[in-house]
């Protein structure tokens, strides 16, 4: 139970294209091009499937099994206790090779509701590369509105109502539950999400998915689209959604600690003992952790720290610039949560 390089995990054949950025990143991945995704220390499968997503260590063990077998090893005692054997954590790379459909996420109120869940699926964005994204609704729309531009498939409609927000590299922006959004042609990011795969589509024609069938998790859009926020948003607001920019140093996301936490470190860095899981953006160095682990570190690594690896000290050149991803804090105000 040491620090762990991962390698990639693509889900092929998915409904959208992308998988390019992820080869150049990484130096080697799947091949193809509707790979647009590589689920990073995954222990959630794909909506609907049994363990397609879930990541492998590479001894062949899945994760999920292993952090289940000894949950305090890997992700600590007061994480335990607030979460049981749940990392609460996702961390995808991202690769939009085509603009993604209008689609929105349930809170957790909703996924709680409707399908027995623990998490809904608030995310956010850490972008390696410039891109637009389409976030919100600029004006109220009503439920009979929206209810008609998802069954016409109006999706001139749709993104006409959106506000269009320019991701620059470095840049980090959170999602909340329930904001239609669409991920911009070109995108290439690093995805933070609670850990379920809820996606609830209001726009499909053109993408390579049944919509119609597969867009409302089961429920019938009578009820999922119930979940998506249609309230007008002002520009302010949705720029408010950005929460750091590539010169930030540190903590990228306080808006969303509720839900997962990111970091970014140039150069050496220390970090306290926690399950995390990092992403070599760039330049080179050496992880070194209390239990004995010593990693080189190089563009496209992702690694996987469990808590019991103790304290990580990184070495390298002010060019080596490392994303940290980590689950919610296992305490509030100093007091573990329940």
């Amino acid at each position: 139970m040491t620090v762990v390089e991962l390698a990639g995990n693509q889900p092929a054949d998915r409904f959208y294209a992308g998988g390019a950025r992820i080869r150049a990143f990484r130096g080697a991945a799947a091949d193809g091009d509707h790979v647009p995704e590589d689920w990073v220390g995954s222990v959630t499968p794909l909506f609907g499937e049994r363990d397609l997503g879930l990541s492998r260590l590479p001894d062949g063990w899945l994760l999920r099994d292993v952090v289940a077998a000894d949950p305090v090893a890997w992700l600590g005692e007061d994480h335990v206790r607030r979460f049981g054997a749940d990392t609460a954590l996702l961390v995808k790379l991202l690769d939009a090779g085509e603009r993604l459909p209008v689609h929105a996420h349930p809170d957790r109120e909703f996924a709680a509701a409707h399908l027995g869940l623990a998490h809904g699926k608030t995310e956010a964005w850490i972008a390696l590369e410039p891109a637009d994204v389409h976030l919100a609704f600029a004006r109220d729309v009503s439920e009979d509105e929206l209810a008609g531009w998802v069954q016409h498939q109006d999706t001139a409609a749709m993104l006409g109502a959106m506000h269009t927000l320019r991701l620059r590299a470095g840049d980090a922006v959170l999602v909340p539950a329930g904001l239609p959004h669409a991920i911009g042609e070109g995108a290439f990011v690093v995805e933070l999400q609670e850990p379920t795969d809820l996606s609830i589509l209001m726009e499909w024609a053109g993408f390579r998915i049944d919509g119609a069938a597969l867009g409302h998790l089961g429920l019938g859009f009578g009820t999922a689209l119930a979940a998506v926020d249609r309230r007008a948003w002002s520009a302010d607001e949705v720029e408010a959604l950005r929460g750091a920019d590539t010169s930030t140093v540190g903590p990228l996301l306080p808006a969303a600690a509720e839900f997962f936490r990111a970091e970014r470190s140039r150069g050496p860095v220390t970090w306290e003992p926690g399950f995390a899981v990092v992403v070599v953006v760039g330049g080179q160095g050496t992880l070194r952790a209390d239990d004995g682990s010593v990693v080189p570190l190089r563009p496209g690594q992702t690694l996987l720290v469990p808590h019991s690896a103790g304290a990580v000290e990184v070495s390298g050149a002010a060019d080596l610039e490392l994303l940290r991803c980590r689950p919610p804090a296992a305490t509030v105000g100093g007091v573990t949560a329940r």
